[in-house]
């Protein structure tokens, strides 16, 4: 199942949105060890093999969850 990764990046506007096939976990511990060290880098690879690196200083927020893509009707 893919995940549907926002990243909110400072001072920018948009957020950057990254659907992956890894799992929400390995999204989370990539995250961490990003944000631990000092100088680290975020690194996500979307489900057709491209690759997002976003420096970890700059990340304001990520929210990680179920991709909705392809679903139709109306939400209430």
């Amino acid at each position: 199942m893919a995940v549907e990764v926002k990243i909110g990046v400072q001072n920018v506007a948009r957020e950057l949105v990254v659907e992956t096939d890894e799992a929400a976990e390995a999204v989370s511990k990539a995250l961490s060890e990003a944000l631990s060290g000092e100088g680290g880098v975020f690194s996500l690879t979307d489900h057709k093999g491209k690759v997002t690196l976003v420096p970890a200083a700059k990340i304001a927020y990520v929210e990680i969850g179920r991709s909705v893509s392809g679903q139709v009707g109306f939400r209430s």
